[in-house]
């Protein structure tokens, strides 16, 4: 089954974000995102609105940028939309957050979107969506051609668990600390075509993959399949999709950077004959667990090339390594202060450091929410 991939010149990103509309005072969810979404796509194509979408439960409304060629660019768009959001849930006294998981709202009590896609896969997928009250964050970094995007993306996989270990957002679901740094990786993952992607070797494994996946009416399009890392084939682009939803922009647009000059890094690598082979599943599926449970203060497996011993090392120095490695192409995308703000994220503590630090201060799940939407409106890590 021939898929056609869009060609991309140039590293182009695009990113995602998926928020929770809560009430200013109570800070629990509100299923509110039909009426606002709307309000706002009066007036557009369809009566849709380009760049804030509906997501599974009415308490989530989802906000895209367009195609972007710098992170600066991508913020810029993220908070222009953010901006138009707000003057519709403001009056209505709901504020926006933005974290993997709400701290302690009820799966069991929200409402389902109205679209047919969300009902449908509600019905064949039961208890597993039931339980998707989560938020993430994707980011698109454009690609050349669907081979390049395997290859790309068999790199990538690598240093999935660094970003999911930055990204970390979840440590509570439904109003327990799970013990994790991400609750959300682990419930996401209980879907059937979510996780770690299988080890593809080339673009014809790709389609045959989806065409198995298709013909055997396991999937209805190839946009059901959630893998951590995949491939967009109609804005070819590497998408990747493991990040809980960060709370502020600017961690979400240090992550865009972080993924922008890793893709060019990698480019470059293949076309100089230098790529190492792709890591071993199991040890990146390994590595994925440490930094869900862990986030940043995990150690994770590395192999060494050439001998193939294993030893682990702490995701702060194997982030720190990789940064200062791709500092010098940020410097030529204009993006080195969003790439250095990953650094900052080191320092200052993921989302999910910086909700355990309120509640160890004597704060509630609900201070907890008031921080979260103070951190997203202001743009700034919380202490």
């Amino acid at each position: 089954m021939p898929i056609n991939f869009t060609t991309n010149e140039r590293p182009t990103i695009g990113v995602e974000l998926e928020l929770h509309l809560v009430d200013a005072e109570t800070g629990d969810l509100v299923s509110a995102a039909s009426e606002i979404l709307d309000e706002m796509g009066s007036g557009h194509p369809g009566g849709e609105h380009p760049t804030a979408k509906h997501e599974l439960f009415q308490s989530t409304v989802e906000i895209i940028t367009g195609v972007c060629d710098t992170p600066a660019e991508a913020h810029a768009d993220l908070m222009a939309t953010l901006d138009e959001l707000r003057s519709y849930t403001e009056p209505r006294g709901i504020v926006l957050i933005s974290s993997g998981t709400h701290p302690f709202a009820m799966a069991r009590d929200q409402l389902v979107s109205p679209s047919q896609r969300y009902h449908d896969l509600i019905e064949a997928m039961q208890w597993p969506a039931r339980r998707l009250l989560i938020c993430g964050m994707h980011v698109h970094v454009g690609v050349s051609d669907g081979e390049r995007a395997i290859t790309v993306i068999n790199e990538l996989t690598r240093h999935l668990p660094l970003f999911l270990a930055l990204s970390s957002s979840s440590p509570f679901f439904e109003g327990e600390d799970s013990g994790l740094a991400s609750a959300r990786s682990k419930v996401f993952e209980s879907l059937p075509t979510a996780g770690l992607p299988p080890q593809i070797s080339d673009w014809v494994d790709f389609e045959t993959f989806m065409a198995h996946l298709l013909d055997a009416d396991c999937i209805s399009s190839i946009r059901e399949v959630w893998w951590d890392i995949r491939p967009h084939p109609d804005f070819g682009t590497v998408e990747l999709r493991m990040c809980d939803a960060t709370p502020t922009v600017r961690e979400a647009v240090a992550l865009a950077a972080f993924a922008q000059a890793l893709v060019e890094w990698t480019n470059r690598r293949i076309d100089a004959g230098t790529l190492p082979p792709p890591p071993r599943e199991w040890t990146v599926r390994e590595n994925r667990w440490l930094a869900g449970r862990y986030g940043i203060e995990a150690s994770l497996i590395v192999v060494d090339q050439p001998s193939g011993v294993a030893e682990r090392r702490p995701v702060r120095e194997l982030v720190t390594a990789l940064v200062d490695e791709l500092m010098p192409i940020a410097a030529e995308f204009g993006s080195e202060a969003e790439l250095g703000v990953v650094l900052e994220v080191l320092e200052r503590g993921t989302g999910t450091q910086r909700q355990r630090r309120l509640l160890e201060r004597g704060g509630t799940l609900v201070d907890v929410v008031h921080q979260l939407a103070r951190e997203l409106s202001d743009d700034v890590l919380a202490p």
